[in-house]
């Protein structure tokens, strides 16, 4: 807020463009051009103005969260896919990246990640959802992480094939059977859980997970400080 008192968050204009149409353009410019919107808050305004996507409405979307939303999209997960944050700012190259990946799930990771907290007084690292890595795979990803223990930051961007995708629906279909209306990892009830909770449950759980390294090229926008550094800062050279 104000920024989004009236408007989508991705509706938010950095250096005379949409974070959307910011998204749209890297994933284009990487050979992507079929898209999924999920939404909740003023998803009319985006229906009449992308006529295009295949939306998917999370009709419950101030009572729940992450997880729960992207789910919304598991009828169109079959075949494999890339994901993403649509608050945040990333190149072509960050998405060529998990694409060009090997790796049936492989996660985009920021490694020059502290380079953006310098200025984000109201988003502490602390709140960062860091990865730790070994040998080409993620062990662990987690806001608790210690920043000097981090390899990087998750960056919302990941990539599923078909066999990720099957291993991403079979575990939040187990998690939701288990623990459904109680706890889940450190949110305190399921439908409020973030998606790095079920994808550390995986982790856990001995599901590989590897990691597409980016040294920057992507901004997150999570504060009215975060939109203006980015208004300020953003190229996507």
């Amino acid at each position: 807020m104000p920024t989004t008192a009236d408007a989508p968050k991705c509706y938010a204009e950095i250096q005379g463009r949409r974070m959307l149409d910011w998204a749209l353009k890297a994933f284009a410019e990487a050979g992507v051009t079929d898209f999924c919107f999920i939404g909740g808050y003023q998803i009319d305004k985006v229906r009449a103005d992308y006529p295009k996507f295949t939306f998917r409405h999370n009709k419950n979307w101030e009572h729940n969260n992450i997880l729960l939303s992207l789910m919304h999209a598991e009828d169109l997960m079959a075949d494999g896919f890339v994901c993403c944050y649509s608050d945040i700012l990333f190149t072509s190259d960050v998405v060529r990246r998990v694409l060009v990946h090997p790796a049936p799930i492989a996660l985009s990771v920021d490694t020059k990640w502290l380079d953006r907290y310098v200025h984000r007084t109201q988003h502490p690292p602390d709140d960062a959802e860091k990865v730790t890595v070994n040998n080409g795979l993620v062990t662990r990803v987690h806001r608790g992480i210690a920043p000097e223990e981090a390899h990087g930051e998750y960056t919302g961007i990941a990539k599923f094939t078909s066999e990720g995708a099957a291993s991403l629906i079979h575990h939040f279909h187990k998690a939701r059977e288990k623990h459904d209306g109680g706890p889940f990892r450190e949110a305190a009830e399921f439908q409020k859980a973030y998606f790095i909770h079920l994808l550390q449950e995986m982790i856990e759980l001995g599901v590989p997970m590897a990691h597409a390294d980016t040294p920057g090229h992507y901004m997150e926008v999570d504060t009215q400080e975060d939109f203006e550094l980015a208004r300020k800062h953003w190229s996507a050279k």
